[in-house]
């Protein structure tokens, strides 16, 4: 599948981070892994720190799949009000699922202090906005429910909006926890921390054939070669449904763009993620090295072709939204791109087994905070190929 297009501004910016080579001869392993991506370097990560024997495999460059054309927001939130998703999937799951993901952000920023780079990890409150006055009531119930529920988060009303913003909003939710990283330069290091301690990494090798048998499974590669192993772990992101009958992801196509260096974010406040209740939602945040980036204007992803042909327009319309919010932050597009990313029925991600496919684990964070879901599904894989109960493990379940 064709994931992205444009200029990519995460590996533009960083360059080529890692040099992984072509698998060339037959390997077992006690768990290979699909997807050398943040998800994959993730995995990765966590069962090499249990002692598990991985083997990680990419058809594409190492990070160079959805990773590289990610906007890597950290946050809480997912695609789904709290609110709605209790009716979704229960009150209780649907409040773990919200502080899962809370957690995930603190696990993410203990995790970064163990490598040798920051890989962009900021801490930054966020700042949900309401689009429209009829927005107002769904928020405020999102509020009280957050609020139940022991998460951060006030109520800001239209003045206190204004107060903090050169723009009006009706109302908009202040939440504390949110953070932001460059997700291109944490998969390379996680893939390096992960090597250091004896796992394999080989990227440009795509995997043709699987083949089940007692012990577990074999993969095929393009060129022939067999890694044979307990369990493949899928974390292959949106690529993954080919593999399934189960249709467990509707793909849309996004658009982002990214601004040559600023000297200020006057009226930014806190220099805050910035995301509204409109759908599809446009949203912003400040990068490491003085940028904004805005992404949004989603479209029901339909082929390559038609996403790409809309680039220049997609783009055109976030500059000029971006201008809406911030007059006195004068954007110059440096980089702009396409990228095809899932929704799925309830918002959750999709982590564990499926009867579909024998001997396999999958790592599907899909929705709008991804990686935090890659930070869950990286402890509930790890726990079940250690043989470990994980109670979390239910809540994204396939058969849910």
């Amino acid at each position: 599948m064709d994931l992205k297009s444009g200029q990519l501004y995460w590996p533009l910016k960083n360059g080529l981070l890692g040099a992984y080579p072509i698998l060339k001869q037959d390997l077992a392993c006690e768990v290979a892994i699909i997807g050398a991506g943040v998800t994959g370097a993730l995995v990765a990560r966590e069962l090499c720190d249990a002692g598990i024997d991985a083997v990680v495999l990419d058809r594409r460059d190492a990070g160079w799949g959805s990773t590289s054309a990610s906007t890597c927001l950290l946050q809480y939130e997912v695609d789904t009000h709290l609110t709605e998703l209790k009716e979704l999937v229960g009150e209780r799951d649907a409040v773990r699922s919200y502080l899962l993901c809370l957690e995930s952000i603190g696990q993410i920023e203990r995790l970064v202090a163990t490598l040798p780079d920051d890989c962009g990890f900021a801490r930054r409150p966020s700042v949900y906005l309401a689009s429209r006055k009829r927005d107002v009531k769904a928020l405020q119930k999102e509020w009280e429910a957050r609020r139940t529920a022991g998460i951060r988060v006030d109520f800001l009303e239209q003045a206190e909006v204004e107060a903090r913003f050169p723009f009006s909003r009706p109302a908009a939710l202040l939440s504390a926890d949110g953070a932001q990283v460059d997700a291109y330069r944490l998969t390379h290091h996680l893939l390096q921390y992960a090597m250091q301690r004896g796992v394999r990494v080989f990227d440009r090798t795509a995997v043709a054939k699987f083949e089940s048998h007692a012990g577990g499974v074999t993969l095929v590669t393009d060129r022939d070669f067999r890694v044979r192993a307990r369990y493949v772990v899928f974390a292959a992101g949106y690529e993954t449904q080919e593999y399934l009958r189960q249709k467990v992801v509707e793909l849309k196509s996004t658009y982002a763009l990214v601004s040559e260096p600023l000297a200020s974010f006057d009226g930014w406040f806190e220099q805050c993620l910035l995301w509204e209740s409109a759908r599809p939602y446009l949203y912003a945040r400040t990068t490491d090295d003085g940028r904004v980036l805005v992404g949004g204007l989603d479209e029901p992803f339909r082929n390559p072709l038609l996403r790409d042909k809309l680039i220049e327009r997609k783009t055109s319309k976030l500059a000029e939204s971006f201008h809406e919010l911030f007059p006195a932050i004068d954007l110059d597009v440096a980089y702009a791109w396409a990228g095809t990313f899932g929704e799925t029925k309830d918002g959750l991600a999709y982590i564990g087994q499926t009867e579909e496919f024998p001997h396999a684990l999958f790592a599907l964070g899909y929705g709008g905070n991804g990686i935090t879901y890659s930070m869950i599904a990286a402890r509930v894989i790890t726990d079940a190929v250690c043989g470990l109960e994980n109670d979390d493990a239910r809540i994204f379940r396939f058969d849910r």
